[in-house]
């Protein structure tokens, strides 16, 4: 006999960082794998190691990371686990980011910039990542700014089918808070059957980070259930600006529905004090006790992030969990 034949065998393995472990394991509950135990921790000078304590040879790794509040040090732990994992002959590594760090810094605004977005793709890529796969980016360019396959998945329909739910029957406006947001808004006017469109128009200083100014509205809001819709909340400046005007404008209500809860100090605060009578944002990240409140409604993503790394796994299509929107 002139060669040996091995039998062609897959098997999935599931790895999660310390970001947000729980969003992990709630994963690894929907697709019947527990995630991988791993030796995970800071020597006293701040540097990370990772150890799996399996043999992850030959695998289709998943790493599990939601870059919290930190945000550079889940950056690096999510690079050494890349590697751990290259070093380890891992057959293919897919790397799942529920939030895209640094995703704002997509572009030069001004000269002697960087583009952030870009360096974390590169870094992502050297460590060993073959694949990325990820929610609701900033904007979708950035997919082209990895070397390799990106699965970009949205959470409108997560988001959307509560909304009907909690508030049908109700006249609804989507609100774009800024004209950036106006193509997403499209699609969730006609996710929820052609409701009117409406957006704020605002001006921000590129100089002052996170301080936004509200101008005026446009569209029909008078009298009607006004749902604003973001990628992201931050400090909730803009969102809370936005909902000020919807308010002096004639909305009946406001309800926010935004992916990625980051809520950095005062967001609390400001959305406590907020006309907005409801916030729903998913799990993407964690959202810590001292920042829950009874009007933020906080749905999971895991199973939408399951189902697309099932789809992975099986070299089937991503697309045809969103009927084809890419």
């Amino acid at each position: 006999m002139g060669s040996i034949v091995a039998e062609n065998r897959k098997s999935l393995m599931l790895f999660t960082g310390r970001g947000f472990p729980e969003l992990a394991k709630e994963i690894g509950e929907v697709l019947g794998v527990a995630p991988t135990p791993t030796d995970a921790y800071d020597f006293a000078n701040g540097e990370i190691f990772v150890r799996y304590r399996d043999s992850v040879r030959g695998s289709d790794a998943f790493v599990v990371q939601s870059v919290t509040h930190g945000v550079n040090t889940w950056v690096m732990e999510t690079l050494i686990m890349i590697d751990a994992l290259k070093r380890g002959s891992a057959k293919r590594i897919t790397v799942v980011l529920p939030f895209y760090p640094y995703a704002r810094q997509d572009k030069k605004h001004r000269g002697r910039e960087p583009i952030s977005a870009r360096l974390i793709a590169d870094l992502l890529k050297t460590a060993g990542a073959n694949r990325i796969l990820t929610v609701d980016l900033h904007t979708a360019q950035i997919q082209g700014f990895f070397d390799g396959p990106v699965d970009h998945l949205f959470a409108m329909d997560v988001l959307a089918e509560y909304v009907e739910r909690q508030y049908a029957g109700r006249p609804m406006t989507v609100v774009a808070p800024d004209s950036g947001r106006v193509r997403v808004a499209e699609r969730w006017t006609d996710r929820l059957g052609g409701c009117p469109l409406a957006f704020i128009h605002k001006t921000r200083d590129p100089l002052k980070p996170n301080q936004v100014v509200a101008n005026r509205v446009v569209g029909d809001v008078e009298g009607r259930v006004c749902l604003i819709v973001d990628d992201m909340i931050d400090t909730g400046g803009t969102i809370c600006k936005a909902a000020d005007i919807l308010k002096e404008s004639g909305a009946a209500d406001v309800i926010v529905a935004s992916t990625h809860a980051l809520l950095s100090d005062p967001a609390t605060e400001r959305l406590k004090n907020s006309p907005i009578s409801e916030v729903v944002v998913t799990n993407t990240l964690p959202l810590p006790p001292e920042k829950q409140l009874d009007k933020i409604t906080v749905l999971s993503i895991a199973p939408l992030l399951a189902r697309a790394i099932r789809e992975v796994f099986d070299d089937g299509s991503v697309t045809t969990l969103f009927g084809g929107l890419s």
